[in-house]
């Protein structure tokens, strides 16, 4: 992507920086000393729920408005976290909203889309479909409202645009300045932005990407975003990705994700979500095992949000009440 002689266009929607939090009692239950592990608090971003998706979202919404948009269609799953963040911000900058989501209307219910329905979002269910197809609908769904008058902007799935991992290339400069000793960011690999942007500034041996399913190429997806991005070009080889996470796929829920929801709960009372931050920390306690990440050194847990999607994964939601302790009175 060629910034020009400056940055692209910038829409204010979260507050920065994002905290760095020590997690000393997850760091020993993993097996690193108590100061190794910290967490890159970005589910505190402060916009509809929190999440990594404002990062994107502030820079493909400044495009936006700068290109006369009146209205934002993107794609997801039903429980698509960057579908209510796109909805969210859609409320903040006074933009119409519609979310073409795989499924139908019995796919799920709860989670995000309470959130999607609460900021106002309109959506379309594209049915069984998924990759080409599902944004193949969201253009459908554009020419639509072009007919009517609307101007929309089309962003892709995950926001994960040259633009949008820009956001994550400025994340990782502000992790530069907060950890100037980091040896390696764990983060849920989905659409590939984020992975991409800190990969831009931090390089690829800084950062351990946790495969979640939601793309058929994940390697491919992360370097072509950086190409896009900077220029930059590294061969997927050099990535640091565990593909070991994915289990039945995408939105199943893992035995490993579900033990890693618990602990995080219960060493440092940090909700993560089954699909993304749950995956990530299971790979993460998958990598100290077979030495990948090592004692003594200064690893980041990105937590990139999801918290509603927890409520909308019936699986997650029926294991966690299981797990609650009740006493007779």
């Amino acid at each position: 992507m060629d910034l020009g002689s400056g940055a692209p266009r910038r829409a204010a929607l979260a507050t920065w920086p994002t905290p760095l939090e020590p997690a000393p009692r997850l760091a020993r239950a993993l097996g690193l000393g108590a100061e190794d592990l910290w967490i890159k608090r970005e589910d505190l971003t402060g916009l509809g729920g929190g999440g990594n998706k404002v990062r994107k979202l502030e820079w493909i919404c400044g495009a936006a408005l700068a290109e006369g948009a009146t209205t934002l269609v993107t794609t997801g799953a039903a429980q698509s976290n960057h579908a209510r963040l796109t909805a969210a911000a859609g409320a903040r900058l006074g933009l119409d909203v519609v979310l073409v989501l795989a499924g139908s209307a019995t796919s799920s219910s709860s989670g995000n889309l309470v959130l999607d329905g609460l900021f106002g979002a309109t959506v379309v269910w594209a049915g069984k479909v998924r990759g080409a197809e599902l944004a193949a609908a969201a253009e459908r769904v554009a020419e639509q409202l072009r007919q009517r008058g609307a101007v929309p902007a089309v962003i892709p799935l995950g926001g994960s645009s040259p633009l949008g991992a820009y956001g994550y290339a400025e994340c990782g400069r502000e992790l530069l300045g907060q950890a100037p000793d980091l040896d390696t960011v764990v983060v849920a690999l989905g659409s590939g932005g984020t992975m991409a942007g800190l990969v831009d500034v931090l390089g690829p041996g800084k950062v351990l990407g946790i495969d979640c399913g939601a793309v058929d190429d994940p390697a491919g997806t992360v370097t072509g975003l950086v190409s896009a991005l900077s220029g930059t070009v590294h061969t997927p080889e050099v990535l640091r990705l565990r593909l070991d996470q994915v289990g039945a796929g995408y939105s199943t829920l893992t035995e490993e994700s579900m033990d890693a929801l618990t602990l995080a709960g219960r060493t440092e009372g940090i909700a993560l979500d089954p699909v993304y931050t749950g995956r990530a920390l299971a790979g993460l306690r998958a990598a100290v095992r077979d030495g990948s990440v090592a004692a003594g050194r200064r690893t980041v847990l990105l937590h990139s949000g999801g918290l509603p999607g927890l409520f909308g994964h019936s699986a997650a939601v029926a294991r966690s009440q299981d797990a609650l302790t009740v006493l007779a009175p």
